[in-house]
This record gives structure tokens, sequence and C-alpha cells, in this order.
């Protein structure tokens, strides 16, 4: 299973398609095997989830996100979480493997 996770200063950012870089974790038996950082490509409609799809993501952990936006990933068969909290990215698959990661609204901002 392979994560995708946006983030700002080593953590979660709620600005999911301007975002820097990305967090690229490979779990394999509940225990997570590298960890690569990725820059994306200039955001663009259906760049993110196309780009994502290639790399091989399966989930990616967002604060929020445009619906719009979840139809593309759900379309490259990519999971979505929203509504997670700005914490590191190990942290944040850690939580979801353990099935303990809390989530909350949607926390898009547009």
């Amino acid at each position: 299973m392979k994560f995708a996770i946006p983030l700002a200063e080593g953590k979660l950012t709620a600005h999911f398609g301007h975002c820097e870089e990305f967090a690229i974790i490979e779990v394999e038996n509940d225990q997570i095997k590298n960890k690569e950082i990725l820059v994306p490509p200039l955001h663009e409609p259906g760049a993110l989830p196309r780009w994502l799809h290639e790399i091989g993501a399966n989930v990616i952990i967002a604060s929020g996100m445009g619906q719009r936006a979840i139809d593309l990933f759900s379309q490259n068969s990519i999971s979505v979480v929203i509504g997670a909290p700005s914490l590191e990215p190990e942290g944040l698959v850690t939580s979801y493997i353990d099935a303990t990661l809390a989530t909350g609204d949607n926390l898009c901002d547009h």
C-alpha cells in the first residue's frame, strides 16, 4: 500500500492542491518500508490524480479536498481520507494502519 500526504513544513497541509511537496510512504505488512518526498506537477485540473496514480498511490490522507478532486481520485482507484489533523506523515500513516486516525470535517478551503 502506498500513501500520499501533502506537506508544508514537514506536516500535513490544509492546502492540498497547492502544496509544494508530498510524502509518499510505502507500507508492507502494516510496517512503513519507505518514505520519499516528491515535488508534484504544477496545479491544474486532473494533474495530481494522474500523477499520484502513476506513482502507485492507493490512499491520500488530507485535511480537506473539493468534491471534484475526490471524484477524480476515485476514478484513478485512489482512496481519499479527509479531515485528518496536521501531523507528521509517518504518524498519520501509522494511525491509519492501526485504525486510530482521528478525522473530522472536510477542511477544504474552497
